[in-house]
């Protein structure tokens, strides 16, 4: 969005919403590693806390 621009709640905003409320409730699930490719590490912190996913073919190996 940009400055002034108008915020209007439709169909497409409702369904990405609906599924993010979806994926914030259900716990992911695991997948063991192969012996191919590479592994991604995705993290954040801040003064608070720390998260971090091991994936590995765009599926969650590990998190913390």
């Amino acid at each position: 969005m940009r400055k002034g621009e108008k915020f209007v709640w439709n169909e497409e905003r409702e369904k990405s919403f609906e599924e993010l409320k979806q994926r914030l409730v259900s716990a992911p699930v695991l997948t063991l590693p192969s012996g191919s490719g590479r592994f991604q590490i995705y993290s954040d912190a801040s003064k608070k806390g720390l998260g971090c996913v091991l994936m590995q073919h765009r599926k969650v190996i590990a998190y913390a």
